[in-house]
């Protein structure tokens, strides 16, 4: 069963905005932090930006001032809104959450959106 769905991904040219959203299932009892993590290839996957469930937080320097992360708790969805964006940008996007399904705090990741910024 899927449990994060991503969605918003797509080609965009350098400058761009994108927003992308991650859906997590209604089965989570409790959802604490969620976050966008991005890998390109032949690269590691990074942090891009995490919120907690009371709306702190935090970005990867690369992209503060571009990217605001948001979330509704009430429908167990978080966004990221990707302004001025650049080629180096261009990554598989992956949700990632902490929650509980009923037996413990898990660590969830999502299918991947794939990003891709034309110079």
């Amino acid at each position: 069963q899927v449990q994060l769905v991503e969605s918003g991904g797509g080609l965009v040219q350098a400058g761009g905005s994108l927003r992308l959203s991650c859906a997590a299932s209604r089965s989570f009892v409790s959802i604490n932090v969620m976050g966008w993590y991005r890998q390109a290839p032949g690269k590691q996957r990074d942090m891009v930006a995490v919120i907690t469930s009371r709306g702190s937080t935090n970005y990867a320097d690369s992209v503060k001032g571009r990217f605001t992360i948001s979330r509704d708790n009430a429908k167990n969805t978080a966004y990221l809104q990707m302004n001025s964006l650049k080629p180096e940008d261009t990554a598989v996007y992956y949700c990632n959450t902490y929650g509980d399904l009923g037996y413990g705090t898990r660590q969830y990741w999502g299918q991947g959106t794939q990003v891709t910024v034309s110079s």
